[in-house]
Order: C-alpha cells, then sequence, then structure tokens
C-alpha cells in the first residue's frame, strides 16, 4: 500500500510540474485557486 501511495504521489506531482513549468507558475496557479474559492465563499455568505 505504501508503494501505492508513493507513486501515486510521484505521478501527481509529474503533472504538476508538466502543467506548471515554473515556481512562478505554481503560485499563480494557486493564487487563482484561492480567488475562486473566496469568491464562492462570498457568494453563499454575502455578509
Amino acid at each position: 500500500m505504501t508503494r501505492y501511495a508513493t507513486l501515486l504521489t510521484v505521478t501527481a506531482f509529474a503533472f504538476l510540474a508538466a502543467a506548471c513549468n515554473t515556481v512562478e507558475g505554481v503560485g499563480k496557479d494557486v493564487e487563482k485557486v484561492g480567488s475562486k474559492l473566496e469568491e464562492t465563499a462570498k457568494d453563499k455568505n454575502p455578509d
């Protein structure tokens, strides 16, 4: 089971690296996700 989890983790990082070639790219992606989460939270709770 540990071997499977390790393989899955390595594969996920490989896809992440292919999608975002630089650290800056990863930062932009994380920022976009955070913005969408914040926007959704504000839409659900407009206080």
